[in-house]
């Protein structure tokens, strides 16, 4: 299956060396470019890409905005966002993840990174630069802001106890492999756990139930981010 990419940069420049970069994939194609936020949720709305690479500083409507409205669009639910950005600071890395972005790089990343990202991005698993760490994510996930969703705590009641278990270790950072090699599981069961959890949380992917993970209390910040 081919994977649908939006490109969102206010540098026409960058825009057009990302798209010959993923166009001379084979499984991927660019579908649209957009030089704002606002351009770039209006495409989404018209072209629904599986990805949309976006940029955080952009005149007029940002990244950040737009990211919260494609993924607060129930039509869009299958579009995922990754920001690409050269500010990759921590607040920026919060805020993205927190309006519901899946993943986030900056733009010093290698042409390979970039490209591993978007896969990553488009098969519904998290994606978090060197810069981001789980530390990161810890200290300014944990609590929830005013705008959670009563029903995503309430929505822990529904999960087994594996399904728990293993949402503990996504939510600090571990990979499919890692949790399968710490429970002694398959990998299968484990993606299986992961996507029965994301569907009682009501999450989009896995970085939103790594938020809701922090933000229900479900896991606690300390040394290794339980």
């Amino acid at each position: 299956m081919t994977i649908r990419v939006l490109l969102a940069d206010d540098q026409a420049l960058l825009r057009g060396t990302f798209r010959m970069l993923i166009d001379s994939c084979e499984d991927m194609e660019v579908v649209g470019e957009a030089s704002d936020g606002r351009e770039a949720v209006d495409l989404t709305r018209t072209r629904h890409p599986d990805v949309v690479v976006m940029d955080i500083r952009m005149p007029g409507m940002d990244g950040l905005t737009a990211t919260a409205a494609i993924c607060k669009d129930p039509g869009l639910a299958g579009t995922r966002i990754l920001v690409l950005t050269t500010f990759e600071t921590e607040e920026y890395v919060a805020q993205a993840l927190r309006v519901g972005a899946s993943g986030f790089l900056g733009k010093y990343v290698t042409t390979d990174a970039l490209l591993a990202g978007i896969r990553t991005i488009a098969a519904g698993e998290a994606l978090l630069s060197p810069g981001a760490t789980r530390a990161l994510i810890t200290r300014f996930l944990t609590g929830p802001p005013p705008e959670t969703s009563p029903a995503h705590v309430a929505g822990l009641s529904d999960l087994t106890p594996r399904e728990r278990e293993v949402t503990i270790l996504a939510a600090q950072g571990m990979s499919n492999h890692e949790i399968a090699e710490e429970l002694v599981l398959s990998v299968l069961t484990v993606k299986t756990h992961i996507q029965r959890s994301l569907t009682k949380l009501g999450a989009r992917d896995r970085a939103q139930l790594v938020v809701i993970a922090y933000q229900s209390g479900l896991v606690r910040p300390g040394p290794t981010g339980s």
